[in-house]
């Protein structure tokens, strides 16, 4: 296993996108999700990208 920490956007049942560590993503199959992505600066970015597509609701 690597030392970098992936990171994904999961869409909350809210409609709201969550960005959380690889780790915390097992166990969320039922929900939207993307990535992983090599930062979290990278999935911040996508995660507006996201909002401004309607794919998640603004926090």
């Amino acid at each position: 296993m690597s030392d970098t920490q992936n990171w994904y956007i999961v869409k909350q049942k809210n409609g709201q996108c969550e960005i959380v560590p690889s780790p915390q993503v097992e166990g969320e199959e039922e929900s939207e999700q993307w990535g992983p992505f090599v930062s979290q600066q990278e999935a911040i970015a996508r995660r507006v990208g996201l909002i401004r597509a309607g794919k998640c609701k603004p926090a």
